[in-house]
């Protein structure tokens, strides 16, 4: 482990339309101890290949590691994870991207207050990069709050290692993933910090995989059932009674908070 280095992990897979968008984002930091560790989950676009050598070639923060046969985020992740020398960890999809004073903002956070786990609100945007919403991030997590739903934007998260040790991945889920990870992280440190202020941009695709919605129903009882050990009884009592109530809610809360955020 070095002490300081953030790990920042990157799963792609033929995302050539925003990938150097969102390498430079990390790259352009105010906090420069970083390295970037891509994973691409057998990509056959080659402007993603390109792009991917050229930045392992421009710049020694950048390794890159590719997957032979497609096997999800989720995998690419883990690989990502497994080479990682930081102290810290941190997550950006190859579509999002960071605003420049993320890593020093959130590591002063985490020091001041103490936390092992650190996240923030962030804007959502479309394809062309109109916002078109926000996502505000409750100012505490706790693992009661996780259980209910996931409150951890997952390119906004870091995690201290040093804390917590080297142990967390995610499963081996089609989807969901990261709310697992983050559940397992927050049931171990009890409670995690949120900055209210934005610090990335998640960029909203219709034909992504979490955009499907009604697909998800069956990943959020896996996560119950194979994560945190329910039963059957019991992981359809907390998708049903804890889950899709606070999801309601977090989503009428998510359209007010965008209605006022981009009428003003």
């Amino acid at each position: 482990m070095i002490e300081g280095l953030v790990s920042v992990i990157m799963p792609t897979y033929n995302s050539g339309k925003f990938l150097a968008e969102s390498i430079e984002s990390i790259l352009n930091q105010t906090y420069k101890h970083l390295e970037l560790l891509i994973t691409d989950d057998c990509s056959s676009d080659e402007d993603t290949i390109n792009l991917l050598a050229k930045y392992q070639k421009e710049d020694n923060r950048v390794r890159v590691v590719s997957l032979k046969q497609n096997s999800g985020p989720g995998v690419a992740r883990n690989h990502s994870i497994e080479r990682a020398q930081g102290q810290y960890i941190a997550f950006c999809d190859s579509d999002d991207r960071w605003m420049p004073n993320k890593l020093e903002i959130q590591l002063a956070t985490m020091t001041k207050t103490g936390k092992a786990l650190c996240c923030s609100s962030y804007i959502i945007c479309d394809d062309n990069n109109n916002n078109i919403g926000i996502n505000i991030s409750p100012s505490r997590i706790t693992f009661g709050m996780m259980k209910c739903d996931n409150k951890v934007g997952c390119l906004t998260a870091i995690y201290d290692v040093k804390a917590l040790g080297r142990k967390y991945y995610m499963p081996i889920i089609r989807k969901r993933q990261d709310w697992a990870l983050f559940l397992s992280i927050t049931k171990d440190c009890k409670e995690a910090c949120g900055i209210k202020e934005p610090l990335a941009y998640y960029r909203k695709r219709s034909n992504s995989v979490s955009s499907r919605k009604l697909s998800l129903v069956k990943y959020n009882i896996a996560v119950y059932r194979q994560c945190l050990g329910f039963s059957k009884t019991k992981s359809l009592s907390y998708f049903f009674f804890c889950f899709l109530p606070t999801y309601t809610a977090k989503r009428l809360k998510q359209k007010v908070d965008s209605f006022k955020f981009t009428r003003f």
